[in-house]
């Protein structure tokens, strides 16, 4: 499998970019393309002993940032890195793609170079969120803002696929981000949404509150991309606050320090299970081949779990189960 990976994308490329990529070929056995500069990429390479057992550049100087028009990727900044890997997954030369460049970008590319799966209203970003016991996708994430009824109905029914295919769930249970639990409950948007769910071939078990999303109540939630990137920022940022708040009062005096002592082991266990690098990326769902976007801090390790996804993703053919599940 060929995996074409933007080494531009990202607070931390080339060098965390390509370390990932090393890291991935290592352990999954799938061959590289790098699109970027390719004399700053071999001086990365050399200069951090990175190793590759093969590995394929595809040269260009250009790379579109987070501050620049999403849009630019087809035309200013068409020779970009991101704009390139997205050609090369579109004309068959790479199987997958990944980059933790600009959201907005990955998304026009996916929309526009590599085409949505046909019948598909607006690919959508996801991710799976940990919970006490598993986790459950959250989907839109950002990808859009604005959503008719229909575009969550189906964001339903492309959550349900990937659920089955990657992460090995029969019959995921796929419920609405709402005010309230009751059937009539939220805005035009949201009641519409429900009704056609509700007819959707999918496991659909009705409305969620927020409150009850990180409890893992359900497989998936559903939500426009505003709502749902609010809800994704509310949890990392309260994540991040628990620990802080955490660390001040067991370091508060010795006895407390103590018991840190003793639960250290524990509080690390759930610390990695909530670091977003194990999760490696978001898929965006709804385009024609398998694309995925990494956050944008990510490490090296993030980036080997983010090319992972997009493997499981492939060879699973969750494109084909969704272009079925539509149809």
């Amino acid at each position: 499998m060929k995996v074409v990976i933007d080494a531009f994308g990202g607070d931390n490329a080339p060098l965390e970019i390509i370390k990932g990529a090393a890291l991935a070929q290592a352990e999954l056995g799938v061959d590289i393309i790098l699109t970027g500069d390719e004399a700053i990429i071999n001086n990365c390479i050399n200069k951090n002993g990175i190793v590759f057992k093969n590995l394929k550049v595809v040269h260009t100087t250009d790379v579109i940032s987070m501050h620049d028009d999403p849009t630019s990727l087809l035309k200013a900044h068409k020779e970009s890195s991101m704009a390139v890997a997205f050609r090369l997954l579109a004309d068959g030369e790479a199987d997958a793609f990944v980059s933790a460049g600009s959201t907005g970008a990955v998304v026009v590319g996916g929309t526009l170079i590599v085409k949505r799966i046909k019948g598909v209203k607006r690919p959508a970003l996801a991710s799976m969120i940990p919970s006490p016991d598993s986790s459950y996708l959250l989907m839109d994430m950002g990808a859009n803002a604005e959503c008719r009824p229909e575009m969550l109905c189906q964001f339903g029914i492309m959550a349900s696929a990937y659920l089955e295919s990657v992460e090995g769930r029969k019959n995921p249970s796929i419920a609405l981000l709402n005010i309230g639990t009751e059937d009539t409950k939220g805005d035009e948007l949201r009641k519409e949404a429900f009704n056609l769910l509700s007819q959707a071939p999918i496991n659909f078990v009705g409305n969620v509150e927020s409150r009850e999303m990180p409890k893992g109540v359900c497989d998936a939630v559903i939500t426009d991309g505003f709502t749902g990137n609010i809800a994704l920022k509310l949890i990392e940022g309260t994540t991040v606050t628990m620990f802080k708040m955490l660390k001040q009062v067991f370091y508060k005096n010795i006895t407390s320090k103590l018991a840190a002592a003793v639960l250290k082991k524990g509080l690390y266990s759930i610390k990695s299970k909530m670091d977003s690098s194990e999760v490696g990326g978001a898929p965006l769902l709804g385009v024609a081949k398998p694309v995925i976007k990494a956050h944008g801090s990510s490490d090296a390790k993030a980036i080997k779990n983010a090319v992972k996804q997009a493997v499981l993703f492939a060879n699973n053919d969750v494109i084909g189960k969704i272009t079925n599940n539509l149809g």
